[in-house]
């Protein structure tokens, strides 16, 4: 069983910033693709791709997201970030950071059925 520990969301009025963090054992943290997903309302049952990020740092964003939200990690502390500029209300969801065994691969990096573990979420709330 992977623990991935998600925090840092909250409210925040349109426009500002936050910055979601993702606690994970070293292990998983280096071998395993990470990634961000998320579930808005109204649409729980789907999980959106946000970003990914492979062990040797390549990244891949939704196109609606490229630009205004950033995927990272600390090695050092076994840690993923998700930073998250201009946000929208549309933004307004709960995000789940996720561990994969894939072969890196763009064209299934944002797709959750690749991904076999997820934490339990952190809520994102955008207000006008």
């Amino acid at each position: 069983q992977v623990d991935l520990v998600e925090s840092g969301g909250g409210s925040v009025q349109a426009g500002g910033s936050l910055r979601l963090s993702c606690a994970t054992s070293e292990y998983y943290f280096k071998n395993y693709v990470m990634a961000w997903f998320r579930r808005r309302p109204g649409n729980e049952r789907e999980r959106e791709g946000v970003a990914a990020i492979h062990t040797d740092g390549a990244t891949d964003y939704a196109g609606s997201m490229k630009g205004q939200f950033t995927i990272s990690k600390d090695n050092a502390k076994n840690t993923l970030f998700l930073q998250m500029d201009n946000l929208k209300l549309e933004d307004t969801a709960m995000y789940y950071c996720a561990a994969s065994v894939m072969k890196w691969d763009r064209a299934r990096s944002l797709n959750p059925r690749y991904y076999f573990a997820f934490g339990q979420g952190t809520q994102v709330t955008v207000s006008s």
